[in-house]
């Protein structure tokens, strides 16, 4: 069974989501099996320490990070939804489409580093 928490908070952009499941492998090879999956990704980001949504906002960035409470592994994810989930997903589809590299018009800074 997988939990899906969006979160709400005194925030005016950015969507932070946490989600549960039961899971009997180590931290250590889920990270990895994430790592490798989101390797070829660039806008996906596995992160070690906790995240923010200051982190993502101004960005096209996805931030995923990955905590174990006993057998159940949450997946936490960061995202700007007026840019990732958004205009910043149309121009990424379009750069695809278009033959562009996938990045173009899309390496934006975070407001905060």
């Amino acid at each position: 069974m997988l939990h899906f928490v969006s979160w709400r908070g005194d925030f005016t952009r950015g969507i932070f989501v946490s989600s549960q499941l039961n899971c009997n492998l180590k931290l250590a090879e889920l990270e990895e099996l994430f790592s490798e999956y989101y390797r070829n990704h660039p806008f996906t980001r596995l992160s070690r320490s906790p995240i923010f949504l200051k982190q993502v906002v101004n960005t096209n960035l996805c931030l995923v990070q990955l905590e174990q409470a006993g057998e159940r592994l949450v997946v936490h994810t960061a995202l700007d939804n007026l840019l990732k989930g958004a205009s910043g997903q149309a121009v990424q589809n379009m750069n695809l489409m278009f033959g562009v590299e996938e990045c173009a018009g899309l390496r934006l800074k975070a407001s905060y580093f």
